[in-house]
């Protein structure tokens, strides 16, 4: 039976609940795949290695990459600073090495191309045909719009936060050059390639012609699949946001289209998960405030916004569900996406979307039918295109522009995003690379 090790970027839930350790749940996905290779008939041995801040939290005596094993397959720990993704660790190397020493995979799987533990990998095992790379985004293009049309004196700032973690706009946007240039190499040492969108399959290709490239969908977390999303049920007139706490995901752009909705629609809201970085209630929050969510702070205040926006922190899949299903629109407004996962999870539960035609989202998105899209960077038209949602009255068959979308975009994702049919094709994907 052949071997596959996957070198992943988090701990796989079903893995860390068995050894007691938090853990995330964002890439869904790979937990189905985890969960069905576990029977006696199972298509391949496969082995998981994961970064650990703390290695000493694995089970006692199977520390120091000689791997441990939950529910029948093999499971690898590595320590990786995640707040220095940009910062190479030789190091990896070694230890990628040691594992598949002890594994001795007949391939690898890599995921998370912006992290260390991606090049580390390709050159540890040195198979560059056997060697298979997920592609999410592409840092390097990211680096190049990190700005997102941002006034120059703005992407200049530095706060005390930024000062004091040296993370300020600039030194961000540094950041992603650097994480582009690992990435760029590690995919210039793999022979295969996956991904979803024309956007990644060119970027790709600029940077590696020769490697094979497999297109395949990917699969939604699964509370995503159960829940429609109904008018007379949300909240009129409020817009969600996934996550807005750095300038790509084009949060700017959100607040200038408000400015433009409010006359119009005096009930507005605006609710943001993830990360809170406009925060100022005490010393301590000013404190903390980088020069983006300075920035957020000054548009929220000259558009008189303040009642308008809502901060939700970070929510779990289940918080996440209940927030779309209460929304009138969810909307992408990123200078630049490959295929956001948050696009793909409100199509299945149909709520309307409204997204940029920035990377690869028109590849998930066709406009005028399962959602609208807008140029990126462009507020007005965002602004048009969101009331475009609340205002178009029933067409022919009774139905709205919001309900037309809803259907459409609800039926191409139960397509796209299945589960069943996304891991015949990755099993398709392995052996294709496994007779070479």
């Amino acid at each position: 039976m052949e071997r596959v090790l996957w070198v992943c970027n988090i701990m796989l839930p079903a893995i860390a609940r068995e050894i007691h350790l938090p853990y995330s749940n964002r890439e869904g996905w790979l937990s189905g795949i985890f969960q069905r290779v576990q029977g006696a008939d199972k298509p391949f041995a496969l082995g998981v290695c994961f970064p650990v801040q703390n290695l000493s939290a694995l089970p006692a005596g199977e520390r120091g990459g000689i791997g441990f094993t939950v529910q029948g397959i093999r499971c690898y720990g590595f320590r990786e600073d995640l707040s220095r993704p940009e910062k190479y660790d030789r190091g990896l190397e070694k230890v990628f090495g040691e594992i598949i020493h002890d594994f001795k995979p007949d391939m690898i799987h890599i995921f998370g191309t912006e992290f260390p533990h991606c090049l580390a990998a390709v050159r540890a095992f040195g198979k560059p045909e056997r060697t298979l790379i997920g592609i999410q985004g592409l840092c390097s293009e990211i680096a190049r719009v990190y700005m997102a049309g941002l006034p120059e004196k703005v992407q200049k700032r530095v706060t005390f936060r930024d000062l004091v973690r040296r993370d300020s706009l600039t030194k961000q946007q540094e950041k992603f050059v650097l994480r582009g240039r690992n990435e760029a190499e590690a995919l210039r040492g793999c022979g295969n390639i996956t991904g979803r969108t024309r956007f990644d399959r060119e970027g790709t290709k600029k940077r590696n012609p020769k490697a094979v490239y497999y297109p395949m969908n990917e699969t939604m977390r699964e509370e995503f699949y159960t829940g429609k999303w109904e008018p007379g049920n949300c909240e009129k007139h409020s817009i969600f946001l996934g996550q807005g706490d750095y300038p790509l995901k084009g949060m700017h752009f959100i607040l200038e289209a408000m400015a433009r909705l409010l006359p119009d629609y005096p009930d507005v809201k605006l609710v943001v998960s993830g990360n809170n970085i406009i925060g100022n209630d005490s010393l301590k929050q000013r404190l903390k405030l980088s020069g983006y969510g300075k920035y957020l702070l000054e548009l929220i205040r000259r558009y008189r916004l303040t009642e308008k926006v809502v901060c939700m922190g970070k929510l779990s899949a289940k918080e996440m569900k209940e927030r779309f299903l209460l929304s009138s629109v969810f909307v992408c407004p990123s200078i630049l996406e490959n295929s956001p996962n948050t696009v793909g999870e409100a199509m299945l539960l149909g709520v309307p979307v409204v997204a940029s035609d920035g990377g690869g989202i028109p590849d998930m998105v066709t406009d005028g039918q399962t959602g609208l899209l807008f140029p990126a960077g462009d507020s007005a038209a965002l602004a048009k295109a969101i009331s475009r949602i609340w205002d178009e009255q029933e067409d022919g068959e009774g139905l709205t522009l919001a309900q037309r979308i809803s259907i459409q975009a609800s039926g191409h994702a139960i397509t796209v995003h299945d589960g069943e049919k996304n891991y015949v094709r990755l099993l398709q994907i392995y052996r294709e690379i496994l007779q070479k």
